[in-house]
């Protein structure tokens, strides 16, 4: 029912993470189940490379470097996008399957797996969503995080992801006054690089 990703050249093999390889769902025509099916193809053993479309002042320094998202991996219900920022690989994305939709959250780790103070934020999906897009707002568990940490500002965070298989994948974060958008393409693999610090599937 699921797909794991057989990293490119460099990486640790399935075997080594301990999940197995499996068949891709099939579709249903729900919203749903469509892009869960879409996100399963990420699953592919690819790194792809990524572009920074926004052009808010605070990204500078970020649309400088060489974005590359993968490779993915898909561990029971959850799909994990490790992110490299150039060398800066402490960034892992987890779409997860909900009850009523989906659940996405960020890993942030240092250089040495410890995780970052802000970590584990994200939000759940409006009801199933559509087939090739889901929004996340901010959800309370994310908002205290934020609160906490005295970034108030980020409490009115709202993500989105849309994936067209063999085509794009998007990731984008938006509330007043901000906006950061990337879009990946899905046409050409990239070398990937290593994996995240001390990163390993959570099964």
């Amino acid at each position: 029912m699921r797909v794991l990703a057989i990293f490119a050249a460099g990486a640790v093999s399935a075997c080594g993470l301990g999940v197995e390889f499996r068949e891709p769902i099939k579709p249903d025509g729900s919203a749903k189940n469509v892009f869960m099916a879409a996100t399963q193809t990420l699953c592919d053993g690819n790194a792809y490379g990524g572009e920074l479309v926004t052009r808010d002042a605070a990204d500078d320094d970020f649309r400088k470097e060489t974005l590359i998202m993968g490779p993915a991996v898909c561990v029971g219900d959850s799909l994990q996008i490790p992110l490299a920022v150039g060398d800066d690989r402490s960034r892992i994305w987890y779409i997860t399957p909900t009850r009523a939709g989906f659940q996405l959250k960020h890993d942030h780790r240092h250089k040495d797996g410890t995780k970052d103070a802000l970590t584990w934020y994200g939000g759940d999906s409006f009801g199933e969503g559509a087939a090739i897009r889901q929004i996340f707002p901010v959800d309370a568990e994310t908002r205290a995080l934020f609160t906490r940490e005295g970034i108030e500002v980020s409490n009115q965070n709202t993500w989105a992801v849309e994936v067209r298989p063999a085509e794009q994948f998007v990731y984008e974060m938006w509330r007043p006054n901000r906006h950061f958008k990337i879009e990946f393409d899905l046409t050409e693999p990239v070398a990937a690089p290593p994996l995240p610090w001390a990163w390993e599937p959570i099964e």
